[in-house]
């Protein structure tokens, strides 16, 4: 095995054999480290070591959890959501999916970390445009939400140190219901867990079921990742409308059957 290291300005290349790992971006903040690693197109952001952003700009699919987010809306025919609101922005790859599968939604974002912010922008390509971006707590935008509701909340709320992601905000049952309070009535809400033990901790299976907002809820899940996503519903879904129309979507369509949307669904039982 043979390394080379160069160095031009404030990027720098690894060579491991035959494949290239390019340092685009590191940069130290008191004690966090933030780096941005290009494979090919591919570029991801990795602060304290743990992934937050993936994106390559060829692909709208990435094959991991980010794809897992918005999946939920189609088990709906031909969704259509106007309003979206991201908590946890990191770089920003769901809203770049979500400004390319839905030209004309209007996202909301709100971020913590201002380098988080300024990299979405610089790196990642993210339409600022198109896309309001709170530097804000997620906890403090929304107990001062007082604006028009979501068709769509997705709560992607990490921290982590070593590699080691955990959620940034406890899944309770009145963090849910503040939540549920910024929803349309026919709003989905889409909530990444790190893995099934930590959804099995949550508040999430108290808000399913009779008498409740959400009438069914699933987990998605990625072969490439731990984390579990519950989405969750105002009307009863099954699996095989969310792969019917999938496959009745174009540019879905395809990167199902190329094997890059790959996901498992399973409904969540109360």
């Amino acid at each position: 095995m043979w390394v080379i290291l160069f160095q031009i300005s404030n990027s720098s290349a690894i060579w491991r054999e035959d494949k290239t790992i390019a340092v685009l971006y590191r940069k130290k903040e008191g004690r966090r480290l933030y780096e941005i690693r290009a494979a090919g197109s591919t570029r991801r952001l990795y602060t304290d070591g743990v992934l937050h952003s993936q994106f390559n700009p060829r692909r709208l699919i990435t094959g991991s959890v980010w794809d897992l987010l918005w999946l939920g809306l189609f088990f709906r025919p031909d969704p259509n959501p106007k309003r979206v609101l991201v908590l946890g922005l990191g770089a920003g790859t769901v809203v770049r999916q979500l400004q390319t599968l839905f030209p004309f939604v209007q996202i909301i974002a709100v971020e913590i970390d201002p380098v988080h912010i300024e990299l979405a922008e610089l790196h990642f390509g993210v339409d600022t445009g198109r896309a309001k971006i709170f530097q804000d707590s997620a906890q403090a935008f929304i107990a001062g939400y007082r604006g028009p509701k979501f068709d769509l909340i997705i709560d992607d709320l990490f921290s982590g140190a070593a590699g080691i992601p955990h959620r940034a905000v406890k899944c309770s049952g009145p963090w849910l219901s503040r939540l549920e309070k910024c929803l349309m009535p026919e709003g989905f809400l889409a909530i990444n867990f790190a893995d099934f033990a930590e959804l099995k901790e949550s508040a999430v299976f108290k808000c399913l079921g009779d008498g409740s907002r959400f009438k069914s809820g699933f987990e998605l899940r990625s072969p490439s990742t731990e984390n579990v996503i519950a989405i969750l519903m105002p009307e009863s879904m099954y699996s095989v409308d969310l792969r019917r129309h999938l496959s009745e979507t174009p540019v879905l369509s395809k990167a199902l059957e190329k094997g890059q949307l790959r996901y498992q669904a399973r409904r969540l039982r109360v």
